[in-house]
């Protein structure tokens, strides 16, 4: 069986929460610049994983001012955007029925590449089905793209279109691990260590249930980035365990790192476990509604002239609508 101690995923993809920082701005200023050079951001994918970049206007006055007024997303704007997509990843996987380990691996790989983009390069519509797709893949639970996109009303050529660039800003690193079989693991043991009676495993399960609806809110946030899937598991176990009281969580926390003859203090871990959960208590899953302006501001960003046909549509309603007022008997005239 594959070990999370030496794999690529504790080698490369845990962060401090600094570096993390950096990976981001870096992303955000990389497209900044774009928008500034060629007045969008949007890069076109091929099959095979190549790039192209937006087309450089001709230099001029009346352009320069044109890309001045872009307003470009700032970082927290797309972490609010990164957030609602990877929601959504969960619900799609829901739709489809998909299990937990599929769920985890999409939001994961769309993470991974959201540290190597910023999401005004690459819309998260489009990647969030393509790392679905992926993990699908990986899990050996093989769904066609056709069918994929079809759940969703999406074109399913944009999913096979994306998959190679996917695949390798994950570095092609492709095997994750979750807090969702530790989390399992840990009250299979919770429950020999209480030494659980009778009347004591249907709290386990509640304790369990709950507790897996807490790591679904922890994959929402930078944490699996930031911590192994391990800890991951027990904040949220930690979390359930306060409503449900199954165990001292401290004394079980003592008798792990016992058994693993840690290095580690209890408070150390506590430390860790406390991290998680203030970035859990901060969460906040930003609605359609929510998003409708940072959305505005992505559309301008991958297509400024897609702003322009806007404003010369409200422009031509606005006169429509005065001609009307000002010939009375004569209806406005809608195209069907």
């Amino acid at each position: 069986m594959a070990d999370f101690q030496t794999s690529t995923h504790r080698a490369k993809w845990i962060f401090t929460p600094a570096d993390l920082m950096e990976k981001y701005k870096a992303t955000n200023q990389r497209a900044r610049k774009t928008l500034e050079q060629y007045g969008a951001t949007r890069m076109e994918v091929d099959v095979d994983g190549s790039l192209a970049y937006p087309q450089a206007q001709l230099d001029g006055k009346d352009n320069a001012e044109k890309h001045s007024l872009l307003k470009p997303l700032n970082i927290e704007e797309e972490q609010l955007m990164r957030v609602f997509y990877e929601h959504k990843i969960q619900e799609v996987c829901g739709a489809f029925g998909f299990p937990h380990k599929i769920q985890a691996a999409a939001i994961i790989y769309f993470k991974r590449f959201y540290l190597q983009w910023s999401v005004m390069e690459h819309h998260p519509k489009h990647i969030m089905l393509t790392c679905i797709y992926a993990s699908c893949k990986i899990e050996e639970n093989h769904v066609s793209a056709e069918e994929l996109g079809k759940g969703i009303q999406q074109d399913h050529q944009m999913i096979l279109n994306n998959e190679m660039i996917v695949l390798q800003s994950l570095g092609f690193d492709l095997i994750v691990y979750a807090p969702y079989r530790s989390l399992e693991a840990f009250a299979d043991d919770m429950e020999e260590f209480c030494q659980a009676k009778d009347d004591q495993l249907q709290t386990r399960k509640e304790l369990q249930e709950t507790a897996k609806l807490d790591a679904d809110k922890t994959m929402l946030t930078d944490a699996p980035l930031l911590f192994p899937p391990g800890q991951l598991a027990l904040a949220a176990l930690r979390r359930s365990n306060e409503l449900h009281r199954v165990v001292d969580y401290e004394r079980y926390l003592e008798s792990i790192l016992s058994r693993q003859h840690s290095l580690h203090s209890v408070s150390e871990l506590c430390e860790s476990l406390d991290a998680i959960d203030s970035l859990v208590s901060k969460l906040k899953i930003p609605t359609a509604k929510d998003m409708r302006h940072i959305d505005r501001k992505l559309k301008s960003c991958w297509d400024p002239s897609s702003q322009d046909d806007k404003k010369r549509e409200k422009k031509s309603k606005h006169k429509s609508k005065k001609a009307s007022a000002e010939t009375p008997g004569v209806p406005s005239v809608a195209p069907h």
